[in-house]
């Protein structure tokens, strides 16, 4: 086995995960057994609240027995520039662990799951905020005496266990510590809990380690299930499949394809076929505008409502993933809660639309309404009484066409795709870019708000744009300024400009 540290200074090692992950576990792990060995070990943390679920730092000491003859005296803290062996759970925590100086050129095994899971402010962006992963590795490549990663978190899933199990394979693969690997899996098994499962991780973060140019195992693919419905449902599906295959070309039947299954999770084979004559109606316009139209249109029919969230908040897959996560035995109980915060304007939305209008234009209704239902609260939903709550509104999705949010959707949906249909044959790069522009508009509530609006703005644009060679270059600079932020001062400035022209 490799050494680390030289005879006068002792093993460290910095372990960088966020909750749930089972960092302190690791930690325990590597302790138990140096302690087996008859090492003298320590371990620390400093918990961290803020980009994700509470990213901690657990630092741990090892001293040789030959080093005894004085009582050891351990660090509580790492030191930047004097870590042997870096961990972490998530990429970008490799990537903070190296803005920390955790991590040396000289002396630094840095071990690390190459998946991701976002921050806050990845997600809070309003386009795509990720973070380069790319980036992250080029520079922990060059700043780590070693670098070590792979996908931990598939390793774990597929071996029923967590990160922890795979992390410490990958540790006990790379040599970075003076112990033989029976060492490791021992001490998985003195732990007592999961044994079977952490092993399998551990085996396979060691074995990754020990030869990375080993193909990963492959999965069996999960079948989507389309459709569970009557046998006249079944068969209007099956010509919907027939109708991609002989109406549309064959670059965009893939993503129409993804769209027929979206439109019939979202609602039913009507709607699918609905999805299909709006896309048809531009294709037979513009062949080029299929691809795009297929991927948008998709989009803009199965819009984000208060029905849709309580569907899926009360599927059976959704609790069955939701224990598989917490890694729950059959025995145990998982108690979900779910904050809910409904608005005034929601409640009118999921009205027939008559109804719902006339509640908006009264004063006194809709202050009863913000009285009784405009605050926020807690739902249990594994208990029947918060369960049957999102049920019921889950059970309005038959009746989704007849209400005020999906008559204004559909008014939205339809200007739109006119501005589309009425631009293509003269500028289809324009149209395309028009298309693309739906990527603004996501999410419910304020989120919703804020996106039809930027949206807007940038398909009002077009008129000023129109016939310019470059028109299409301007509408995707102003989409792309639309996403930039979130309060829209750089979709204002890019406007001006326009207007400027």
């Amino acid at each position: 086995m490799g050494e680390v540290a030289g005879v006068d200074r002792p093993i460290t090692i910095a372990i960088m995960a966020m909750g749930g992950q089972g960092g302190g576990v690791l930690a325990d792990w590597i302790v138990a057994m140096a302690e087996h060995g008859g090492w003298v070990a320590q371990t620390t943390s400093v918990p961290g609240v803020a980009q994700r679920t509470g990213a901690t730092i657990y630092y741990v000491e090892l001293i040789r027995p030959e080093q005894r003859n004085s009582r050891p005296v351990l660090s509580l803290m790492p030191v930047p520039g004097d870590v042997d062996v870096v961990i972490a759970s998530e990429l970008m925590e490799a990537g903070r662990a190296i803005q920390r100086g955790l991590v040396s050129p000289d002396k630094t095994t840095l071990i690390a799951s190459s998946h991701r899971s976002y921050a806050v402010t990845e997600k809070a962006k309003p386009g795509d905020g990720r973070a380069d992963s790319a980036a992250v590795l080029g520079t922990a490549g060059a700043a780590a005496q070693r670098f070590v990663h792979a996908d931990m978190q598939a390793m774990a899933e597929r071996s029923g266990s967590v990160i922890s199990s795979a992390l410490f394979g990958a540790l006990a693969g790379s040599g970075a510590l003076p112990f033989a690997r029976g060492d490791f899996e021992e001490t998985i098994r003195a732990s007592g809990l999961g044994v079977e499962a952490s092993l399998r991780a551990f085996g396979s973060g060691f074995d990754t380690v020990q030869a990375p140019n080993r193909p990963e195992p492959e999965v069996a693919a999960v079948a989507a299930r389309v459709t569970g419905g009557s046998a006249r449902e079944q068969a209007e599906l099956t010509r919907a499949l027939r109708r991609v295959d002989s109406e549309f070309p064959a670059e965009a039947r893939e993503m129409l394809v993804a769209g027929l299954r979206r439109m019939v999770d979202y609602q039913d084979v009507a709607l699918a076929h609905e999805y299909l004559d709006r896309v048809g109606a531009l294709v037979r316009i513009d062949a080029a505008l299929a691809v795009e139209a297929a991927r948008q249109v998709a989009v803009a029919l199965s819009y984000d409502d208060v029905i849709r969230v309580a569907d899926l908040k009360t599927r059976g897959s959704r609790f069955a993933r939701v224990r598989s996560e917490v890694l729950a035995r059959a025995d145990q109980v998982v108690d979900t809660t779910e904050f809910m915060h409904p608005r005034v304007a929601e409640i009118c939305a999921t009205m027939p639309a008559g109804l719902g209008r006339a509640i908006e234009g009264s004063p006194m209704m809709t202050g009863l309404l913000k009285r009784l239902f405009e605050r926020g609260r807690r739902v249990r939903t594994t208990h029947l009484r918060g369960f049957l709550q999102l049920y019921v509104v889950a059970g309005l999705k038959p009746w989704r066409r007849r209400l005020l949010r999906h008559e204004r959707e559909m008014a939205h949906v339809q200007g739109w795709l006119d501005l589309v249909a009425r631009t293509a044959p003269q500028d289809a790069r324009l149209a395309v870019e028009l298309l693309k522009c739906r990527r603004l508009v996501k999410g419910y509530s304020d989120t919703h708000a804020r996106g039809q609006s930027k949206f807007d703005r940038v398909i009002g644009a077009a008129a000023l744009v129109a016939g310019r060679a470059d028109a299409a270059d301007w509408i995707r600079r102003l989409r792309e300024a639309a996403l930039a932020d979130e309060d829209g001062k750089m979709l204002d400035g890019a406007l001006r400009t326009v207007a400027s022209l």
